[in-house]
């Protein structure tokens, strides 16, 4: 038994050479996966420019500038500390690190970083402004699967409030 011994720790000496380069194929392999997730996000560098209506199925990285519209439901609109966005932004979820000028709806939350600008209404789930962070704009909170209900409440609101100031 002292003889299979003796030879595994010589087996197991080149083993830890290899067990060193195990784990850097994985980490190039999970770098390699990030990769392909970062693949799922369209990017929009600083010397892009775009002009009109941006919509599709992917999350998107904006470090350029856009003017116009955005609809990506279901995926997240990240602004970059670069970018400018001149445009209503609809999403799932929307991060704000650059400037922002427009209505912002999204389905889950908005994040307000503290390098970050928004000037424009938000309607979310969930929000949250960092210290530091410029917000100017109104906020309106939406519960989990009552956003139809709330909106036709706010327009029934709306409309029966002037008859009932008229008579006071």
């Amino acid at each position: 038994m002292w003889k299979p011994s003796q030879s595994e720790p010589q087996n197991a000496a080149p083993n830890p050479e290899p067990a060193r380069q195990a784990p850097a194929a994985p980490s190039h392999e999970t770098a390699g996966r990030a990769g392909m997730a970062a693949g799922d996000q369209a990017v929009i560098g600083k010397g892009l420019f775009v002009k009109g209506e941006v919509s599709g199925t992917e999350s998107l990285y904006i470090d350029g500038k856009v003017e116009g519209s955005i609809s990506l439901p279901g995926n997240r609109v990240t602004v970059g500390r670069n970018g400018q966005v001149a445009a209503n932004i609809s999403a799932r979820e929307i991060v704000v690190l650059g400037k922002v000028r427009g209505n912002v709806t999204a389905s889950d939350r908005v994040d307000i970083r503290s390098e970050g600008s928004l000037t424009g209404d938000v309607t979310a789930q969930r929000i949250s402004i960092e210290d530091g962070a410029f917000f100017k704009g109104g906020i309106d909170i939406r519960k989990p699967g009552s956003n139809e209900k709330a909106a036709e409440a706010k327009q029934n609101a709306n409309s029966k409030p002037e008859p009932v100031g008229a008579q006071v």
